[in-house]
């Protein structure tokens, strides 16, 4: 008989802990707009336009080894508080940058921002993950990081919205309701901070040393004994990778391929590829039920790096759409390589938590590179950097189980 997702006694907790997955996917799906609207409104190449995701995702890689000492130290709910603290400063920032009109600004609100969003992942990750029984790890991170997949919905739907809508003879006009967009969210986002401080939640630092303990025998020392851990590590780096430039790149894609296509436009196929990546969480956490998740992510895999070959060819209407069938087959992926790497870590789960936190780093490398053989060749011929970090997480897949003996 199947385990269940969670346990009563924490389920508020894990509903909680779950409005956090919501709200860091708002902040990635407004980021992929913002891609295109820089290039538009200040004038910038695809390749400038990749410091975007250099400075959102960098950001994870110097903060998520101090978060996880951090967290170490004070507990989860203190790394939660910290994580929203940071990420209202950097929406906030939106301000001053707004009137300095200065991209390298805007990039330096963004870090603030995403260093907030690698405390929360660093937390909230490993806290939803073992918020029950540790043979449903899988699916429970999944359903949070489906609603994760719900905010990176209504992320591009916002900025489509909003972002492209007035035409501005200046530069100033068109940043206005970004700068009011992210003032919004900073207000969400401290009314989120006080509900936190006002609510219980379990502390998880027993229940770990309890399970290390149980398992003493199987623990090795080290993490780093653990195959299955570093190995994860690696595979979430270039999996991150191809979500982000997948994401970066795909307005552009359907500018270039789909005829007749505004950026605009473009920016609601987005939401779409988005709803699609939303479905897929929801649809193969139940799947998961019946299907062991390792199997899965193998398969998805596969399917995504023949879709990243079939952009690669150019075809207008078809890129798009193979494009959108990318997303919905990346939906599990990250939560699977996440809680397969961390699950057989014990009281180490943490510090392991950092580093693979710390992979989200990919992110901020492939972008700048997809956008270079854009600007030479056309945005669909970038698509093949995608396809060789998906066959790293085929081969991840295949050899988990004897990494993890």
């Amino acid at each position: 008989m199947k385990a269940k997702i969670t346990e009563p006694k924490y389920l508020t907790g894990f509903i909680l802990v779950t409005t956090l997955f919501f709200m860091w996917g708002l902040s990635y799906g407004l980021v992929d707009v913002l891609n295109k609207h820089f290039q538009e409104a200040l004038q910038i190449s695809k390749a400038q336009s990749g410091l975007i995701q250099a400075a959102y995702f960098g950001a994870y890689f110097v903060v998520a080894l101090p978060a996880g000492i951090f967290i170490s130290k004070r507990g989860y709910k203190s790394g939660i508080i910290m994580g929203l603290s940071l990420y209202a400063l950097g929406a906030l920032l939106f301000v001053p940058a707004s009137i300095v009109m200065n991209f390298y600004f805007f990039l330096f609100a963004l870090f603030v921002l995403a260093l907030g969003l690698g405390f929360l992942e660093t937390s909230a990750n490993p806290y939803s993950s073992a918020l029950g029984n540790p043979e449903t790890a899988e699916q429970r991170l999944n359903l949070s990081q489906s609603f994760n997949g719900l905010g990176q919905f209504i992320g591009p739907l916002i900025g489509g919205m909003f972002f492209f809508k007035t035409v501005a003879p200046d530069a100033q006009g068109n940043f206005d309701a970004v700068t009011l967009t992210y003032v919004v969210i900073a207000c969400a986002v401290v009314g989120l901070i006080f509900l936190f401080l006002k609510t219980p939640l379990p502390d998880l630092r027993l229940l770990e040393s309890e399970r290390d303990g149980a398992n003493a025998k199987t623990h090795h020392a080290s993490m780093w004994s653990h195959k299955e851990f570093v190995t994860g590590v690696i595979t979430l780096l270039f999996y991150v990778a191809a979500q982000v430039g997948v994401g970066a790149f795909f307005i552009n894609l359907t500018v270039e391929t789909w005829p007749n296509a505004t950026s605009q436009n473009a920016a609601y196929y987005l939401s779409i590829a988005m709803l699609a990546f939303m479905a897929g969480r929801f649809i193969t956490t139940a799947l998961m039920i019946k299907i062991n998740a390792v199997k899965l992510l193998c398969i998805y895999a596969i399917i995504n790096t023949i879709l990243c070959a079939v952009i690669l060819i150019g075809c207008n209407y078809i890129s798009v759409i193979a494009a959108i069938g990318i997303f919905f087959f990346m939906s599990i992926m990250f939560p699977t390589i996440f809680a397969m790497g961390v699950k057989n870590l014990g009281s180490h789960t943490k510090m392991g938590s950092s580093y693979m936190i710390m992979a989200i780093v990919g992110g901020a490398i492939l972008p700048y590179f997809m956008g270079r053989l854009s600007d030479a060749f056309g945005t669909h011929y970038s698509y093949g950097l995608p396809l060789v970090c998906f066959l790293i997480v085929v081969a991840y897949s295949i050899s988990y189980r004897k990494l993890a003996a």
